[in-house]
């Protein structure tokens, strides 16, 4: 490797850390006072860097905002593709809804107040959503055709809505202080998951039993 080489190598490495660090700044800054918090002045002394290096690498703040949404969107894509290669079952998808769901509610929902100011994270919003909960309605499909549920009786994304649509619910309710006697519906939704399973393996053990005489 050439010293012009090297010399480029580490001025990239250098800047991607400086990237990050204004990326991490403002995420923090949006997750704890809010999106109206993040200004490149803020988010330059949260990182400990000069506010004027915002502007340098985000053209404008709506770009900062995109950058922040789409860093954790790929991730949250990525690592949902992740869980449903190994199909999982309803009982894992239901296990799944409260992976992360403090910190990913309070971004979702400062994001969509943002979304209503700015039309470019508004689409790039859209977007996310749209590929997420196709991934999402796949999974429950699936799961349920594992369980022997067809969907006459269950259709799939009645399945996704109840489930997710309640756990989202519960997590904005408790983000404002609400959401007493939520664990009656939480456990209802349990015992209909248990009896679901349950029903499955008693219909393949039924099956595997041997003609009588």
């Amino acid at each position: 490797m050439t010293t012009n080489q090297t010399t480029h190598q580490r001025t990239a490495t250098k800047e991607s850390t400086t990237r990050d660090q204004l990326l991490d700044a403002a995420e923090q800054l949006l997750l704890e006072e809010g999106y109206a918090a993040v200004t490149s002045r803020r988010v330059g002394a949260r990182a400990g860097l000069a506010p004027q290096l915002v502007h340098y690498y985000f053209r404008t703040m709506d770009d900062l905002f995109l950058q922040v949404f789409r860093r954790r969107a790929d991730v949250g894509l990525e690592l949902l593709r992740e869980v449903l290669r190994s199909r999982p079952t309803l009982r894992q998808l239901w296990d799944l809804r409260e992976a992360g769901i403090n910190t990913t509610m309070r971004f979702n929902l400062e994001f969509m107040a943002l979304a209503n100011h700015r039309k470019a994270i508004r689409s790039a919003i859209v977007e996310y959503y749209r590929q997420y909960r196709q991934l999402q309605l796949d999974a429950f499909t699936a799961a349920l055709a594992d369980l022997g549920v067809t969907p006459e009786r269950c259709p799939p994304l009645v399945a996704q809505l109840v489930m997710v649509g309640v756990t989202q619910l519960v997590a904005i309710d408790e983000e404002f202080g609400l959401g007493a006697g939520y664990d009656t519906v939480l456990a209802y939704l349990n015992d209909q998951i248990g009896d679901l399973t349950r029903g499955h393996a008693q219909a393949q053990a039924q099956a595997q039993q041997p003609p009588g005489p």
